[in-house]
């Protein structure tokens, strides 16, 4: 920006010197017009560089971490059980209780214009998003979509696969995807919640994807940490699911205890982090 505003300074003299030797009232006037619209120039983008924030947080799991249950194979068992596939519904870190796959989204209802997009975001706008069927399972188990992006659907294992979903703001699929090869879907509407993806092929397999109309969206890792990084200052609210709770409504936060009803909290978004802290959730809320 330093190097920007020596530009600036720089070509404002010049147009000043310009103004000055003008013979022309009319052409004088306007030079003026566009030296007093440069001065203001940089206030104003000072202003919309403060207009971000981040928002971040971890969720644990508040009980004795379970072990992943095991899955009934019924087909290509050769070639599926040394895969040694297990659930994926409810997976908490044994080390520090840490809890994965939580969703967490900026929810917007059916009237509620898009927010404004970071330009860090364009890079990623018009993107392939992968879900691959590898090892029996879909990887990632959670999906994220923005509408603007296209999700890739690939079989990487060496027994055919299907893919389905079925959507309820766009159009359900149903993608038989052959060994070693990709198909694509574009998806044109924001969904309300995680939709499940199924293979009908090996019932066993389920994952998730979310789509929205922007990119504020996040999944925790395995240790339980999230975070959304560039949203827009203001008071937003955010969705907050995991498919062995569903909403999560009833929460301790940093040690207190909380309700965010039908699982949506309301956050200030300002130019400094934003930080939820630690969020517990009781073992006695899922279903593993």
């Amino acid at each position: 920006m330093g190097g920007g505003g020596a530009i600036l300074k720089s070509e404002r003299g010049s147009l000043l010197n310009l103004a000055k030797s003008c013979n022309s009232v009319l052409v004088c006037f306007r030079l003026l017009c566009f030296l007093f619209a440069c001065f203001l120039m940089f206030p104003i983008s000072a202003t919309a560089a403060e207009r971000w924030g981040d928002l971040k947080g971890r969720f644990v799991y508040d009980g004795a971490a379970p072990k992943p249950r095991e899955l009934e194979l019924n087909k290509d068992i050769e070639y599926c059980a040394p895969k040694k596939p297990t659930s994926l519904k409810l997976l908490v870190n044994k080390e520090n209780n840490g809890l994965k796959n939580v969703v967490l989204y900026l929810y917007l209802s059916k009237s509620d214009p898009v927010p404004p997009i970071h330009p860090d975001y364009e890079q990623t706008a018009d993107s392939n998003v992968l879900l691959d069927n590898i090892d029996c399972q879909f990887q990632p188990h959670v999906t994220l979509l923005r509408t603007s992006q296209t999700l890739k659907i690939t079989n990487s294992d060496d027994v055919a696969h299907n893919t389905a979903a079925f959507l309820a703001r766009n159009n359900p699929f149903n993608a038989v995807t052959p060994i070693g090869e990709s198909v694509y879907k574009n998806l044109e509407s924001g969904e309300r919640l995680p939709v499940q993806v199924s293979c009908s092929i090996h019932p066993w397999m389920q994952g998730w994807l979310l789509v929205q109309e922007h990119p504020y969206m996040a999944v925790t890792d395995a240790d339980g940490n999230f975070e959304i990084k560039n949203l827009p200052a203001g008071e937003w609210t955010f969705q907050v699911w995991h498919e062995a709770a569903g909403y999560l409504t009833d929460v301790t936060q940093n040690d207190e205890a909380t309700s965010w009803p039908r699982g949506r909290i309301t956050v200030t978004i300002a130019n400094e982090p934003v930080n939820l802290g630690t969020v517990k959730v009781a073992a006695d809320k899922f279903t593993p």
